[in-house]
């Protein structure tokens, strides 16, 4: 399935019109590793833009170039688009036809469930798409700046765990070493993607979490937000990232579930995993994916019947 490096870096940088996408409900991961992109080649005098189509969380507009990441692609004529860490191509939601059409086309991510779906992939396995792209940049000669080595270390950081993750290997901390070394301000980081959060956000995780449901002997959790905890509270769904980890604290929990209602009777399933039950196979029996211990997936009618579903599946895996 992977195309090999040099192709993909030739493309990069022969290519003079690049359009750089990313997942919608953009992560850190993915904002990290498409801005580190877009920065990379407007440095070698490229046209580029980075397109996703929902805003950037407001966590993440600290990074340099965030604020020029747009929400509809720019008329022009292409030379190249590039997805980065999106596993499927129909997230990249409104953009995703016009990808496929396209002829020349790059697919860098490192989730396992990626099928491949671009003319040139490459797919590995790691903690973060921005550890792949920090070795694809470096490999083809691009320049490590400082806002580049930022935009990686936050995605590194945010889809690791902060470095807790079971998938993080000694060279996920060689590339941070490395990216400290070009100059990775991981106070600033920390405090913004970890620690700062508006008073809607603290509002609607006290509400979450104080309606955990336990199921399978309490190694089983379902946290849900409804749409009416989110306009009570006046939060977004983007203030939602990282509510599903906090059940795997509780002893004896081994997968967490968080339902967030899109829209009436459909919801947005995310799994987390403490490494006995793959949620990536759990996830892909219900059209989703992602990685064996943090993967996601969209389930239609009420809660319950979703809850009920998703308790069955996650019986035949424990």
């Amino acid at each position: 399935m992977n195309s090999k490096t040099d192709e993909i870096l030739s493309k990069l940088n022969n290519a003079t019109r690049i359009a750089v996408f990313c997942h919608v409900h953009p992560d850190g991961d993915a904002i990290g590793s498409g801005l580190a992109l877009y920065l990379a080649l407007k440095s070698k005098g490229k046209t580029a833009y980075f397109v996703c189509e929902d805003a950037v969380p407001d966590k993440f507009l600290f990074l340099d170039g965030a604020s020029e990441i747009k929400t509809e692609l720019p008329d022009s004529d292409y030379d190249l688009m590039v997805a980065v860490d999106c596993a499927d191509v129909s997230r990249l939601g409104a953009f995703a036809k016009g990808f496929v059409k396209f002829k020349e086309t790059v697919n860098i991510d490192h989730h396992i469930s990626n099928n491949g779906y671009a003319r040139y992939n490459y797919v590995v396995e790691r903690p973060a798409t921005c550890e792949l792209l920090c070795e694809l940049l470096l490999a083809g000669g691009f320049e490590i700046t400082v806002p580049i080595a930022n935009a990686l270390m936050t995605g590194l950081a945010t889809d690791s765990g902060n470095f807790i993750h079971m998938d993080v290997s000694p060279k996920t901390f060689e590339t941070a070493a490395y990216l400290r070394g070009k100059g990775a301000d991981c106070s600033k980081i920390n405090y913004e993607v970890f620690s700062r959060q508006p008073k809607s956000r603290a509002l609607l995780y006290g509400r979450a979490m104080s309606k955990i449901r336990f199921a399978l002997d309490d190694k089983l959790t379902f946290i849900t937000i409804t749409a009416k905890d989110m306009q009570e509270t006046g939060a977004d769904k983007s203030l939602t990232e990282g509510f599903v980890d906090f059940p795997l604290t509780i002893d004896g929990v081994e997968v967490s579930v968080a339902l967030m209602e899109a829209q009436k009777d459909r919801y947005k399933v995310s799994l987390r995993s403490k490494g006995k039950v793959n949620v990536n196979a759990i996830a892909t029996s219900f059209g989703g994916g992602g990685h064996i211990l943090a993967s996601g997936c969209m389930l239609c009618g009420s809660v319950e019947h979703v809850i009920d579903k998703l308790t069955y599946a996650v019986y035949q895996n424990l």
